[in-house]
């Protein structure tokens, strides 16, 4: 089972949801509560079922959750007060023959040990300003066997105590919540109420501050609330409104919190109590994810679908230019303008060099021009796309795609040069000074290349240069020299436009896997 679930963890954890869809949020949040589960209450308590029985108290604003602590414990652990949210920091009591249990990283690996007064052997570099701190006392006030732990407010204002006390929630055997005769019927502590029961943990509620002359008729009216929720068996206590629960830190009479006190202790005492609440929270747990994983899974693949879309834009507006760049190649689209006018000049008024620059211009603009208008394709694809509403994903426009289309067309002149050599070594001559001038060779054979019909006498020339055979193994070359050039400008450019979807690594493969470890883990359940 641990091996299971560690490989479960890890399949969690490499779970991601970059792409701004509309239940990316709830994906990152489920994975995140789903970490924070694994890592503080499954695989601790799997490893060690003998450690004490972690009570959370959680709520909303207000409630009296630290004076209801202080009260259980018999002295004052957390503070206490009017000023909200009270509980800034988590604070963790129990027995000190317990003290081990929580003095390294079992639960809450990544919240930083701050022991209260600080002991022998403590660790005496303080916290970082920013780090996460769980404050830990020991009061021999608590049985052997029990901590309790106050959890900032489910509903502060701060959003990093609400993640902070999800996150405690999720490493309880036993879940304390409270609310008051004010805010019993409030959203906050049911939401709290129904978590705890999707989840079947082992679950208390406390109705706090409740007036004299209304204790009956609210705990009726709370315990039909309850029943409705099908939360009907669940244990229920009441602690009545008393001027020391208004506020500033004082302990509430011990007969007043003495039932609560008394069933916790009874957990902790009752071996086979023990190990129902432990029993039922882990089941409860473990069953939960055999719809929250699901879920994730289906989250994992909804951003794989939207990364191919967003791919498919990009290789269809790719794709759409690459065959236009080669019909315009065939029509001799590059032999226009300046290209034009030079070759209609050559010889007499133009060079080789000249007519080779010319025409090698006209490759780059045709291959810019194909660049340009593909991006624009996939940007008007984007937009449509609640998926590449994403700042990594915003497309600026890059200037430096000339220089690197520039520098491939020279690249590809260089080789054109290199053919042309190698050909008029091949040619056997008697007459060694009558071989033909390179320059011109390969002037002629680039326009024979991309000039199309406008340049058939720039292939004859080529002929009557070197033979017949001779030009067709040029061109022949030439031309798969150029196909080669044009797939890996144009690829090059494609890659550019996808490397920031890319690198947000969204693979098929996190779908799969999580779905494959949970079949696992239910196997060995």
């Amino acid at each position: 089972m641990l091996d299971a679930l560690t490989t479960l963890r890890e399949r969690v954890a490499a779970a991601r949801f970059p792409l701004p869809l509309p239940g990316a949020p709830r994906a990152r949040a489920n994975r995140d509560e789903l970490l924070a589960q694994l890592d503080d209450y499954l695989v601790p308590r799997l490893k060690a079922p003998e450690a004490p029985l972690l009570a959370v108290v959680g709520g909303s604003t207000g409630a009296g959750k630290s004076t209801l602590v202080n009260s259980l414990v018999g002295r004052q652990v957390s503070e206490a007060g009017v000023l909200r949210p009270t509980t800034r920091t988590p604070v963790l009591v129990c027995h000190p023959d317990d003290r081990h249990w929580f003095a390294g990283v079992r639960i809450l690996p990544d919240l930083t040990r701050v022991w209260v007064p600080r002991q022998d052997g403590d660790e005496p570099a303080p916290p970082a300003e920013d780090d996460p701190v769980l404050r830990v006392e020991t009061a021999d006030t608590l049985p052997a066997g029990l901590a309790l732990l106050d959890a900032p407010d489910i509903d502060c204002l701060v959003a990093e105590n609400r993640v902070l006390a999800a996150q405690l929630i999720c490493a309880a055997d036993v879940w304390v919540t409270v609310t008051t005769a004010a805010r019993y019927a409030d959203a906050v502590p049911w939401h709290l109420l129904r978590t705890a029961k999707e989840h079947d943990a082992t679950l208390v509620t406390v109705l706090d501050r409740v007036p004299h002359q209304v204790v009956a008729e609210v705990s009726l009216q709370f315990e039909a609330l309850l029943a409705k929720a099908g939360l009907g068996d669940v244990p229920r206590f009441t602690v009545p409104e008393l001027p020391e629960s208004t506020g500033g830190g004082g302990l509430l009479p011990a007969t007043a919190v003495a039932p609560l006190r008394e069933w916790l202790a009874q957990q902790v005492r009752d071996s086979a109590a023990r190990q129902g609440a432990l029993a039922r929270t882990a089941h409860g747990a473990l069953g939960s994810l055999n719809s929250r994983l699901p879920e994730l899974a289906g989250a994992v693949a909804a951003q794989y679908a939207a990364a191919l879309r967003l791919t498919a834009a990009v290789d269809e507006a790719y794709e759409s230019e690459h065959a236009r760049v080669r019909e315009r190649l065939q029509a001799g689209a590059v032999l226009a303008g300046d290209a034009l006018k030079r070759w209609r000049a050559y010889p007499l008024d133009c060079g080789p060099s000249e007519l080779l620059d010319a025409v090698s211009a006209g490759l780059e603009t045709l291959l810019l021009c194909a660049v340009t208008a593909a991006d624009e394709r996939v940007d008007e694809a984007w937009r449509r796309e609640p998926a590449a509403r994403l700042p990594e994903l915003a497309h600026h426009r890059d200037n430096g795609a000339d220089h690197r289309i520039g520098m491939a067309v020279r690249r590809w002149q260089r080789v054109l040069e290199e053919y042309v050599e190698d050909e008029i070594r091949a040619v056997d001559r008697a007459d060694k000074s009558a071989a033909p001038d390179p320059e011109v060779l390969t002037a002629l054979l680039a326009t024979a290349l991309l000039g199309g019909r406008r340049a058939s006498s720039a292939g004859e020339g080529l002929a009557a240069r070197v033979g017949a055979h001779g030009a067709l193994r040029l061109r022949d070359r030439g031309g798969r020299l150029l196909t080669a050039y044009l797939d890996k400008v144009l690829g090059a450019e494609r890659e550019r436009r996808l490397a920031p979807l890319d690198a947000l690594g969204v693979h098929p493969e996190p779908q799969a896997e999580l779905i494959a470890a949970l079949s696992v883990l239910q196997k060995e359940r």
